[in-house]
């Protein structure tokens, strides 16, 4: 059974539901996934996948005349004893290992990096503080690839910032061995010209527990696509991400949760806030239940607050079933503006219009922010969640 709603204010929202007796991942794309760039032809934007994405505002990372610069982006990494960060080449064999990449963008990053990050926690070991990436863009073009892995039982949170002006295309792996637990919080707060397109990349182990809290505020043109597929059974991931585009802002969230696997769980729930002409947000979840994966259980939804005219919504759930023998499967996707019951009931207490506002957006957010756990990173997104509401008085 799947759900879909529809509340259109300067927006478009579907949903479909496919029962298929022979499906691939591949159904989800024009082409197989592969390493080689020369698999995928150069997009010209009337491919499903491409259909909501500005090429030309991608400055080349679509059609490969983006070279990379030493100017491009600086990585630096902070992680408690016991964790083992590296910088290797391209020839380390734990590099793509959580999946292949999907697109041209994505086989373009994989194929001109020279070197990657690969943090590596061991099995066992529980992480009392967060291991802390900061990616900072410094005006250039740049490739990159990051790997996270965690051995059989061990917890960690890995906290990723963006920041700075750049031009990125990258590929993000986890690896979490059986039993492992890792929460991964990727903050996009990039300068108002920044480019980054990415694709993340999750292999669930037997009974191991992903968390990913995605947050997107800045960029001329974000585009982020998770993909999660499982190792064994038993395996849980949990997928949320905020997003707040302004006037101009285009930012794309394309999901995929692969079921491969029986007895498998997986929980989507973004929410995003629009003001401002030519906003642009894009949201597409796609939900797979593959023949083998009986028993699996699967949720995702999506909503959206248009705060101003002149923003548009694109939010597309998608589940496709290839098995009857599920515990539950839905989707739910919906789009408006204020509720006038919730202003009105605050202006009724003596709350000024612009502080009910605020109150209503900030709330609308807290059970994502909520997500993170860790109070200076919440402390840090509710303040650009109230400066950007500020911007728009």
């Amino acid at each position: 059974m799947a759900e879909a709603q529809n509340i259109p204010a300067g927006s478009t929202t579907a949903g479909s539901i496919a029962v298929a007796a022979e499906s691939t991942v591949a159904t989800r794309m024009s082409a197989p996934p592969s390493y080689d760039v020369a698999d995928f032809p150069v997009p010209h934007g009337r491919e499903e996948e491409w259909r909501f994405t500005p090429l030309e505002r991608l400055r080349g990372l679509h059609d490969g005349t983006a070279a990379a610069t030493g100017s491009g982006v600086k990585v630096a990494i902070e992680a408690p004893a016991g964790v083992t960060v590296e910088t290797v080449g391209r020839d380390d064999a734990r590099l793509g290992r959580a999946g292949k990449p999907v697109d041209r963008v994505a086989a373009q990053a994989y194929s001109s990096f020279e070197q990657a990050h690969v943090v590596t926690v061991p099995k066992e070991a529980v992480l009392t503080e967060p291991i802390r990436i900061a990616v900072h863009g410094e005006g250039g073009v740049a490739y990159g690839h990051q790997v996270v892995e965690l051995g059989a039982f061990a917890e960690a949170v890995v906290v990723i910032d963006h920041t700075g002006d750049a031009v990125l295309a990258a590929n993000v792996d986890y690896v979490l061995g059986d039993g492992a637990k890792l929460t991964v919080v990727s903050v996009q707060d990039w300068d108002e010209r920044a480019v980054h397109v990415a694709q993340h990349n999750a292999l669930v182990g037997r009974d191991a527990t992903f968390k990913s809290v995605v947050v997107t505020f800045g960029g001329d043109v974000v585009r982020l696509h998770p993909r999660i597929a499982y190792a064994g059974t038993g395996g849980e991931a949990e997928l949320f991400g905020l997003y707040f585009t302004d006037e101009g802002q285009h930012q794309e969230h394309r999901l995929l949760v692969d079921h491969n696997t029986p007895h498998c769980k997986s929980n989507v729930a973004y929410k995003g806030a629009l003001q401002g002409d030519d906003a642009h947000a894009v949201w597409i979840g796609d939900v797979l239940i593959q023949a083998a994966a009986e028993g699996t259980d699967t949720y995702e939804m999506n909503r959206n607050l248009v705060l101003t005219d002149g923003a548009r919504v694109d939010s597309v759930p998608n589940l496709e079933i290839e098995t009857g023998e599920i515990v539950g499967a839905g989707h739910a996707s919906a789009t408006g503006r204020f509720d006038d019951e919730q202003l009105f009931y605050l202006q009724s207490r003596g709350i000024p219009a612009e502080e009910a506002r605020r109150l209503v957006v900030r709330g609308f957010f807290a059970e994502l922010v909520q997500q993170i756990g860790l109070p200076d990173v919440e402390a840090r997104l509710l303040d650009k969640i109230e400066a950007e509401l500020e911007a728009a008085v």
